[in-house]
């Protein structure tokens, strides 16, 4: 685990995923430094060395046993820190409109309320992690709803762990449409495949949104890039955008500093 960032930095920003968590030391305008670890490597030594006295900790978790780790070790050093959870109490900018807010995961919060910042609405935010996941930012600029989908990496692992005769890939752009091998035939099947279910499932979200020319649609999370890279549809690929949002939000529940 890397240092903890500099005093200068306002904020840490921490965004506890699946797979990995990310973290940022920040201003109030930016993002200053990012690094990030395996989730499953955290330890409570991990949070307890990351913030430097004074900084303003804001976290985002959708991984209740590191999220419970965090909130344990930062709450033995209270009195140097204060501490936002991310959640659909906070003020996010973007307003919510959805049946049971306290359900919406805290990154899929922290994504809408860089969208909304960042780029207006109506938009989009495709995040492709461990689930790839869309939410969905209405005209008005609420919170409305999403999708989930499994993820690129989870559906070609699954093909490797039930057959027996097809290796495990690494997901990256194919040479061709027509595999000319078993992993170029995987390749073709995982990417182009892919990016048919997120052109669909975007399809889908544009009609029954009624946005026919205006919607902002970005992308982040670890295949972002190579989904986007011949997807039209997504304008935007951001790759730090959860940290983003986390910065926004603490901005709008936290006053300046004097």
């Amino acid at each position: 685990m890397p240092r903890g960032p500099t005093p200068t930095s306002e904020y840490l920003l921490i965004d506890i995923s699946n797979s990995f968590t990310k973290f940022a030391a920040s201003s109030r305008d930016r993002l200053r430094r990012v690094g990030r670890v395996a989730t499953r490597s955290l330890a409570r030594c991990d949070f307890a060395d990351m913030a430097r006295p004074g900084q303003k900790i804001v976290l985002s978790s959708v991984v209740p046993e590191a999220g419970r780790l965090a909130l344990s070790a930062f709450a033995r050093q209270a009195e140097r820190h204060e501490l936002l959870t991310v959640s659909s109490r906070l003020k996010l900018g973007a307003g919510i409109d959805y049946p049971k807010p306290s359900t919406i995961g805290a990154d899929r919060l922290a994504n809408a309320a860089a969208a909304f910042a960042l780029y207006g609405s109506p938009a989009v935010v495709v995040d492709f992690g461990t689930a790839v996941t869309f939410d969905i930012l209405s005209p008005k600029g609420d919170y409305i709803g999403g999708v989930i989908a499994p993820g690129l990496e989870v559906m070609t692992d699954y093909l490797f762990q039930r057959t027996a005769l097809l290796p495990r890939i690494r997901p990256v752009e194919p040479a061709s449409a027509i595999g000319r091998s078993t992993r170029g035939a995987m390749l073709a099947g995982a990417v182009h495949g892919y990016r048919g279910l997120v052109r669909e499932i975007l399809a889908q979200i544009r009609a029954q949104l009624g946005a026919r020319r205006r919607l902002h649609v970005v992308a982040t999370g670890g295949y972002a890039a190579l989904i986007a890279s011949r997807l039209p549809e997504i304008k935007q690929v951001h790759p730090n955008l959860t940290l983003e949002g986390l910065r926004i939000i603490g901005n709008l529940n936290f006053p300046p500093s004097q």
